[in-house]
Protein backbone atom coordinates (compact mmCIF):
# COMPACT_ATOMS: atom_id res chain seq x y z
CA UNK A 1 0.00 0.00 0.00
CA UNK A 2 1.35 3.43 -0.86
CA UNK A 3 0.16 7.01 -0.58
CA UNK A 4 -0.93 8.43 -3.95
CA UNK A 5 -0.22 11.99 -2.73
CA UNK A 6 3.35 11.77 -1.42
CA UNK A 7 4.42 8.25 -2.52
CA UNK A 8 5.21 6.93 0.98
CA UNK A 9 5.00 3.12 1.05
CA UNK A 10 3.36 1.26 3.94
CA UNK A 11 3.74 -2.43 4.75
CA UNK A 12 0.52 -2.54 6.78
CA UNK A 13 -2.96 -1.29 6.02
CA UNK A 14 -3.41 2.27 7.32
CA UNK A 15 -6.27 4.76 7.08
CA UNK A 16 -4.24 7.96 6.68
CA UNK A 17 -0.76 8.81 5.47
CA UNK A 18 1.46 9.87 8.42
CA UNK A 19 3.42 12.29 6.19
CA UNK A 20 0.74 14.22 4.30
CA UNK A 21 -2.54 13.16 6.00
CA UNK A 22 -4.21 11.85 2.83
CA UNK A 23 -6.97 9.28 3.38
CA UNK A 24 -5.74 5.94 2.06
CA UNK A 25 -8.79 3.79 2.67
CA UNK A 26 -12.26 4.97 1.77
CA UNK A 27 -14.86 3.97 4.36
CA UNK A 28 -17.84 2.01 3.12
CA UNK A 29 -20.91 4.21 2.62
CA UNK A 30 -23.56 3.85 5.28
CA UNK A 31 -26.70 2.08 4.11
CA UNK A 32 -29.73 4.30 4.61
CA UNK A 33 -32.69 2.22 5.73
CA UNK A 34 -36.20 3.60 5.77
CA UNK A 35 -38.72 2.68 8.47
CA UNK A 36 -41.76 1.30 6.64
CA UNK A 37 -44.57 -1.13 7.34
CA UNK A 38 -43.74 -4.61 6.11
CA UNK A 39 -45.75 -6.10 3.27
CA UNK A 40 -44.27 -9.57 3.65
CA UNK A 41 -44.22 -9.98 7.44
CA UNK A 42 -47.52 -8.59 8.67
CA UNK A 43 -50.19 -9.90 11.03
CA UNK A 44 -52.40 -6.82 11.34
CA UNK A 45 -50.82 -3.85 9.56
CA UNK A 46 -47.12 -4.75 9.24
CA UNK A 47 -45.95 -2.32 11.93
CA UNK A 48 -44.08 -4.90 14.06
CA UNK A 49 -42.66 -6.53 10.93
CA UNK A 50 -41.44 -3.13 9.73
CA UNK A 51 -39.75 -2.38 13.06
CA UNK A 52 -38.18 -5.86 13.01
CA UNK A 53 -36.78 -5.34 9.50
CA UNK A 54 -35.48 -1.87 10.43
CA UNK A 55 -33.83 -3.04 13.67
CA UNK A 56 -32.73 -6.38 12.13
CA UNK A 57 -34.54 -8.38 14.83
CA UNK A 58 -36.90 -11.32 14.77
CA UNK A 59 -40.45 -10.10 14.17
CA UNK A 60 -41.81 -12.46 16.85
CA UNK A 61 -39.60 -10.81 19.45
CA UNK A 62 -40.82 -7.36 18.40
CA UNK A 63 -44.44 -8.56 18.61
CA UNK A 64 -43.89 -9.95 22.12
CA UNK A 65 -42.30 -6.69 23.29
CA UNK A 66 -45.15 -4.69 21.73
CA UNK A 67 -47.71 -6.95 23.43
CA UNK A 68 -45.98 -6.49 26.79
CA UNK A 69 -46.14 -2.72 26.31
CA UNK A 70 -49.83 -2.98 25.52
CA UNK A 71 -50.66 -5.19 28.50
CA UNK A 72 -48.44 -3.70 31.21
CA UNK A 73 -47.82 -0.14 30.05
CA UNK A 74 -51.01 0.59 28.18
CA UNK A 75 -49.12 2.56 25.54
CA UNK A 76 -48.67 -0.33 23.11
CA UNK A 77 -52.10 -0.06 21.49
CA UNK A 78 -51.91 3.71 21.12
CA UNK A 79 -48.34 3.47 19.79
CA UNK A 80 -49.37 0.79 17.29
CA UNK A 81 -52.24 2.92 15.99
CA UNK A 82 -50.01 5.97 15.63
CA UNK A 83 -47.31 3.92 13.87
CA UNK A 84 -49.96 2.42 11.57
CA UNK A 85 -51.03 5.92 10.51
CA UNK A 86 -47.56 7.51 10.32
CA UNK A 87 -45.40 4.75 8.81
CA UNK A 88 -45.54 4.46 5.02
CA UNK A 89 -46.15 1.09 3.44
CA UNK A 90 -43.02 -0.73 2.31
CA UNK A 91 -42.14 -1.46 -1.32
CA UNK A 92 -43.60 -4.47 -3.07
CA UNK A 93 -41.39 -7.58 -2.84
CA UNK A 94 -39.47 -8.46 -5.99
CA UNK A 95 -40.78 -11.45 -7.95
CA UNK A 96 -38.36 -14.36 -7.85
CA UNK A 97 -37.49 -16.54 -10.82
CA UNK A 98 -39.34 -19.48 -9.28
CA UNK A 99 -42.67 -17.65 -9.24
CA UNK A 100 -42.18 -16.37 -12.78
CA UNK A 101 -41.36 -19.83 -14.15
CA UNK A 102 -44.28 -21.46 -12.37
CA UNK A 103 -46.76 -19.32 -14.30
CA UNK A 104 -45.58 -20.77 -17.64
CA UNK A 105 -47.98 -23.50 -18.81
CA UNK A 106 -46.43 -26.96 -18.78
CA UNK A 107 -47.33 -29.67 -21.32
CA UNK A 108 -49.52 -32.45 -20.02
CA UNK A 109 -47.77 -35.73 -19.26
CA UNK A 110 -48.69 -39.18 -20.58
CA UNK A 111 -51.93 -40.44 -19.08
Amino acid sequence: MFCPQCGKEYTERVNFCCHCGTALSIPAPAVHKKLTRSRTDSKIAGVCGGFAEYLELDSTLVRIIWLMLAVFGGWGILGYLIAWIVMPEGPLPQASAATVCSSIPQPAGNR
